[in-house]
C-alpha cells in the first residue's frame, strides 16, 4: 500500500525532496514517439517554464529538474521559513497568481476597507494558503495538473495523463543531495539523448551552466552557496565550480562511447565520503535503489522517529554506498 504524502514529508529533518511522475498512456510528454512519428518535443517547454514560474509564487525552490520524454524529475527545497515571513497580502498576492481567490482576498488586494467579520474570514483563507504555498503536494498538483489539461486537450482526448500522484523521495543528508543532484542532472545522458551536460537540454545542469559562462546562477534555480559553514545562507551547501566539474567527469564515466575516471580527489566526494564507485551507481541507479528516503543512518532513524515508521527503509543499500 502506498504511504500518505504527510507519511513522507518531514520539514524538521530535511528540507529537501525528489519528486517523479510519470505517464500513464503511451504517448509521450514530450520528444517523438515512434510510434506515431509526432513530435511532442514543444510540451517540453511547457513543463520548464511552469516549473520556474511556480518556483517564483511558491514558498519552494527548484534546486534540479530534467524533463524527459515520459516523466520528469525535480528536486525541491521547503521554504517554509518564507512562508511565515511574508505578509498576509503578499501571501494572497502569490495566491491570486494561480488561483481566483474570493471576494475577500479580492478586497485586500484592491485596498479596500474590510470589516470585523470579513477580517475572520480572510483570516482563515490566508493561514490555508500560506501553509499551501508552501506544500510540495500543492506545488506538484499546480504543475500536473495544468501539464495534463493542455497535453489532454491537444491530443483530443480526456482521463488520465499521469500514471498517479508523484512519487517522493526524502533527502536526508548532503551525501544524498549530491548523489540525488546528480542522478537528475544526468539523466538525458544516461538515456543517450544528450552527449554532455552543456548540450542537455530542459535541465537544470545546462541552465546553471549557460549562466556560469557568464559568471552568474540563475535566480530561477536555488543558488550553490558554497560549502557548510557558520552563518550559511541559503542555498545549495556545495561549491557550483566543483559540482559541475563533477557532473561532467560523472557523465564521462556513465557513457558508453566515452572514457572517464571521478577523481578520488574531487572536492565533493572527499568531503562527503563517497567512494566513486559507489559514486557511479548512485548517480546511475538512485531511483531503483532507493524506494523511500535517502541518508545515512543517524539521519534516516532521526527521520522515522519523527514520521513514527517502524520500518527504516533503504537503511542497508544506504549503509553500503553513502557510508
Amino acid at each position: 500500500m502506498a504511504t500518505a504524502r504527510k507519511r513522507q514529508i518531514s520539514l524538521t529533518d530535511t528540507k529537501y525532496y525528489h519528486c517523479i511522475s510519470r505517464c500513464v498512456r503511451r504517448a509521450f510528454l514530450c520528444g517523438e514517439d515512434k510510434f506515431t512519428g509526432k513530435s511532442y518535443e514543444h510540451r517540453r517547454d511547457w513543463v520548464e517554464e511552469k516549473l520556474l514560474m511556480l518556483a517564483s509564487v511558491f514558498c519552494i525552490d527548484v534546486c534540479a529538474y530534467a524533463v524527459m520524454s515520459n516523466h520528469t524529475h525535480i528536486v525541491l527545497y521547503v521554504d517554509d521559513k518564507k512562508a511565515k515571513r511574508l505578509s498576509d497580502k503578499a501571501i494572497v498576492i502569490r495566491w491570486h497568481k494561480l488561483f481566483k481567490g474570493n471576494w475577500v482576498t479580492r478586497k485586500l488586494t484592491e485596498g479596500e476597507s474590510i470589516s470585523e467579520s470579513e477580517q475572520l474570514i480572510l483570516d482563515e483563507l490566508v493561514d490555508k494558503y500560506r501553509e499551501r504555498l508552501a506544500d510540495i503536494s500543492w506545488f506538484m498538483r499546480a504543475l500536473n495538473e495544468d501539464i495534463a489539461r493542455r497535453a489532454n486537450k491537444e491530443d483530443n482526448c480526456t482521463g488520465r495523463f499521469w500514471e498517479g500522484r508523484f512519487k517522493s523521495q526524502a533527502l536526508l543528508d548532503e551525501a544524498a543531495l549530491a548523489a540525488c543532484l546528480a542522478y537528475v542532472d544526468l539523466n538525458p545522458i544516461r538515456a543517450s539523448i544528450a552527449a554532455t551536460p552543456e548540450t542537455s537540454d530542459y535541465t537544470s545542469i545546462k541552465k546553471r551552466i549557460d549562466h556560469a559562462k557568464l559568471g552568474k546562477q540563475p535566480k530561477s534555480l536555488l543558488r550553490f552557496a558554497g560549502s557548510p559553514r557558520i552563518h550559511m545562507p541559503k542555498g545549495l551547501p556545495f561549491e557550483l565550480k566543483s559540482y559541475i566539474e563533477l557532473v561532467e567527469l560523472t557523465g564521462q564515466c556513465i557513457r558508453a562511447d566515452k572514457r572517464g575516471y571521478i577523481f578520488e580527489s574531487q572536492s565533493i566526494l572527499t568531503r562527503l565520503n563517497i567512494e566513486p564507485e559507489n559514486w557511479i551507481k548512485l548517480t546511475t541507479q538512485f531511483s531503483r535503489v532507493f524506494h523511500g528516503a535517502v541518508g545515512r543512518e543517524r539521519t534516516i532513524t532521526a527521520y522515522c522517529e519523527t514520521l513514527r515508521k517502524r520500518r527504516r527503509t533503504n537503511l542497508t543499500n544506504c549503509e553500503r554506498l553513502l557510508a
